[in-house]
């Protein structure tokens, strides 16, 4: 038997999880708990639907953290569980490269929690349970703003006084994870023009863009919290600041009601009042639906459009994730905004999913390249742990 090094990433309603041998990069067993807090669904290698047992809407996320924990040791066939690393959305100042987790930085991770409140108390209760289940087996935390501390100090700053700015009221950027693996990839399907100007769309339930220059980030479109940038699954994205004045003092909403409001029920379900997937509002024939994908599409190309000062221009653009994986209508709708910028798609590359879609003509690359956020994570967890 080998040793396996697990990864999980751990989200407000989903619990994905991945098992490497150490002669292996491709997982040995991998899977994924969905739905959590409203329907929870077990799917992985090589198991039946009802392999966790029972699960409610009440199910806490430890429990279930500890039930996939119990379920991996019943494939012992495989290896035994020798390190696992984690996802952590928020590093703050301090930590901007993957730590080997101890008392003390947990306790300062935790201290982040109110600045991804939808995320990061699920990051530190899959560590907690993890302890709880093998105190002494090494841990790793890897950050979704890591890859972003490259940025240029003013791409960081707002326009606040600077005793705020000191005290961490930056920009910060996510999907770091996902980001850094598409940067490492780059090379070999675009060729010289990977370490040019390369826009990369994380396009999911939670989406952001990030502009980079020899493969490192320069500008991303979420800042001090993953609320910012795009319209999201649920999340509003960019908002003026007057509107969150209003909602407190005008209307009398708590900071605890806006915070449910920005973050669990805005985005593509608020302005559609169907869904927050994408797939069931391309399904959909409300016009709601309709305007909210068209929404959706137009923030995109304005965001993205934002960052190109910062990067003097566009070569490439990338998409990626669950929705710009997968749908080549938001490709589309994203792309015919762009057409000042010389971006031209092959309609039958982009239905097709291939990897280059643009025309002959384009002036800019486009690409289609899945993310894999866990094989990054396991690359950290080697590298720390061994």
């Amino acid at each position: 038997m080998s040793d396996i090094q697990l990864v999980l990433n751990a989200g407000s309603s989903s619990l994905k999880f991945a098992a490497y041998s150490n002669a292996q990069d491709a997982p040995v067993l991998k899977g994924k708990v969905s739905g959590i807090g409203r329907a929870p669904e077990f799917s992985a290698t090589g198991a039946s639907a009802d392999a966790l047992g029972d699960m409610t809407p009440a199910t806490p996320h430890d429990e279930i953290v500890q039930r996939v924990l119990g379920w991996l040791t019943t494939h012992a066939e495989f290896g035994e569980i020798t390190a696992v690393g984690h996802r952590v959305v928020h590093g703050g100042t301090k930590f901007s490269k993957p730590v080997l987790i101890t008392d003390e930085n947990l306790a300062e991770m935790t201290t982040l929690e109110p600045l991804a409140p939808s995320h990061q108390p699920h990051n530190l209760g899959a560590i907690r349970a993890v302890r709880g289940w093998k105190a002494d087996l090494p841990q790793v935390a890897c950050f979704d703003t890591g890859f972003h501390a490259s940025q240029p100090k003013l791409s960081r700053m707002f326009g606040l006084p600077r005793s705020l700015t000191e005290q961490g009221v930056i920009r910060y950027g996510f999907h770091g994870l996902s980001y850094e693996y598409i940067a490492r990839i780059l090379p070999r399907h675009l060729g010289e023009a990977a370490d040019g100007r390369v826009v990369v769309a994380h396009l999911g339930n939670g989406a952001s863009m990030c502009a980079m220059t020899g493969r490192r980030s320069v500008a991303t479109t979420m800042g001090f919290s993953a609320l910012d940038g795009l319209v999201m699954g649920r999340r509003c994205g960019s908002i003026d600041p007057g509107v969150l004045i209003y909602l407190q003092q005008g209307l009398g909403m708590t900071p605890r009601q806006i915070e449910q409001l920005l973050y669990k029920e805005s985005g593509l379900m608020g302005v559609s009042g169907v869904s927050n997937a994408m797939q069931v509002l391309q399904e959909s024939t409300a016009p709601e639906a309709v305007e909210a994908i068209e929404l959706f599409c137009l923030r995109a190309a304005q965001e993205l459009s934002r960052m190109l000062p910062d990067i003097g221009g566009l070569d490439a653009l990338v998409f990626t994730a669950g929705i710009g994986e997968n749908s080549a209508a938001v490709r589309a709708g994203i792309c015919a905004h762009l057409k000042w910028l010389g971006v031209t798609l092959d309609a039958s590359k982009n239905t097709a999913g291939e990897t280059h879609i643009q025309a002959s003509e384009s002036a800019v690359q486009v690409c289609v390249l899945p993310t894999d956020e866990e094989g990054v994570i396991l690359g950290h967890v080697r590298d720390i742990v061994e």
